[in-house]
């Protein structure tokens, strides 16, 4: 572990920041979900679709995704 902000990467103290403030924003607004019921229909779907993905007929590459949408 890093000892020092000055011998951070930009990448480890951009990450540092990112990690402190959504820690401050959970600590002052809290979580908006929380006590929030799933509704069973939705509960079911997610079930499904997880269960699709693990046998792979619901999956596409992080890689075909960006092609597609043009961002690689």
């Amino acid at each position: 572990m890093i000892a020092t902000v000055g011998k951070m990467t930009k990448k480890e103290f951009s990450s540092l920041i990112e990690i402190a403030v959504e820690r401050k924003l959970i600590e002052l607004i809290g979580d908006p979900d929380e006590g929030l019921v799933l509704r069973s229909n939705l509960q079911a779907r997610l079930v499904r679709q997880q269960a699709q993905i693990r046998t792979g007929e619901r999956w596409e590459s992080l890689e075909n995704v960006t092609k597609q949408l043009g961002l690689k």
